[in-house]
């Protein structure tokens, strides 16, 4: 199995091949890898979205308030997750419309890097939490942009879950934390194969190293951030030892962070910590594909908070504008947004 580095260290740099990076991320993690990737196309070639929504998803209809930071919420939860209708279902065409303005604006990447890309999109059919007809707006979104290489299944009986193929996770069909469901394939092989087609088959045990580095120097520090104090990387024994490398980041959902804490009151109730705050950077299968296609997987983390100033108590990626300062006019999709830039801040300490 892989070593798990017993230090905090600062994370490293290694021989990697730039522009062939790739993201994926379920639910949360999800919405955020379209946002990464859009953000910052220049350096990925490919993606993976687990339930996950489109670019600017939240902004789907600007009048649902009077408040922009109300608007944006509500956007988040009635439109982007469980749409009662398909007619109220994100418009991925204004979407479309609204990432080219935001392009030509110069604050994400050209959007004429996304044509070669490869995409893959995952929606379970038993999902309650974020509906298919959302999913397939995703689809949509993507193929108007110009992505090719794209790759939608939505025949999998799968709740709101990355899946795996453990024996102790969750059955297939189940919406409940960890989300990490067990079915008939391992999906971030899925991905991976999808994004890179001429990867050797996954090693057993992994046999390189789990590193946890110091992630607060990506953010500064700030609260607003609501990352956690550490990241983890797992890095193959070949790739320390010299060999070329990719990246890919895998972006967990909510309640999935290395320290998530449920929130009752608007405190943390350390008494119900869950067990599983590590079961996404070790059990997901990434890191035995990984090592043996000399990828590194980064995996950085989320925290929860539930103040006057960051709602976020279950630990999700921003995809609604909590993180922004002006909450008026949230630049959480842009390159600008403190969560993108430690991102991808990480993504070049790499060397990617």
């Amino acid at each position: 199995m892989a070593r798990i580095e017993p230090e905090v260290v600062q994370l490293g740099s290694y021989k990697v091949r730039r522009g062939e990076s790739s993201v994926s991320g379920l639910s949360s993690g999800a919405f955020m890898t379209v946002q990464l990737h859009l953000a910052h196309s220049a350096s990925f070639a490919g993606a993976g979205v687990i339930a996950g929504g489109p670019y600017r998803c939240a902004e789907s209809w600007r009048g649902a308030a009077a408040i922009a930071e109300d608007a944006y919420v509500q956007g988040a939860l009635f439109i982007c997750m469980n749409p009662l209708t398909e007619a109220t279902a994100p418009d991925a065409d204004h979407l479309v419309a609204l990432a080219r303005q935001t392009a030509a604006d110069g604050l994400i990447d050209d959007l004429d890097n996304l044509a070669d890309d490869r995409v893959d999109i995952f929606s379970g059919r038993k999902d309650r939490v974020v509906s298919s007809k959302v999913v397939s707006r995703t689809e949509r979104f993507y193929r108007s942009l110009g992505v090719r290489d794209l790759a939608y299944d939505n025949t999998q009986d799968a709740g709101h879950a990355i899946v795996t193929r453990n024996p102790e996770d969750s059955p297939l069909p189940l919406n409940q934390p960890p989300y990490i469901n067990r079915g008939p394939f391992w999906q971030s092989h899925a991905i991976l194969r999808h994004i890179y087609p001429d990867l050797k088959d996954p090693v057993a045990h992994a046999g390189g190293t789990l590193v946890r580095f110091d992630q607060t120097e990506f953010f500064g520090g700030e609260k607003r951030a609501s990352m956690s104090a550490f990241g983890y990387a797992y890095v193959p024994r070949a790739v320390a030892e010299g060999a070329p490398a990719r990246v890919h980041i895998a972006l967990h959902g909510c309640k999935q962070g290395y320290n998530y804490v449920e929130y009752v009151n608007g405190r943390p109730d350390s008494a119900n910590q869950p067990p599983y705050g590590n079961r996404y950077f070790t059990s997901t299968g990434y890191n035995e594909i990984a090592d043996a296609n000399d990828i590194i997987v980064l995996y950085p983390q989320a925290e929860g908070f539930d103040d006057g100033a960051t709602q976020n108590p279950d630990g999700c990626w921003d995809w609604w504008g909590y993180t922004s300062e002006d909450h008026e006019a949230p630049d959480y999709y842009s390159r600008n947004a403190i969560q993108i830039k430690a991102i991808h801040a990480m993504l070049e300490r790499l060397g990617g």
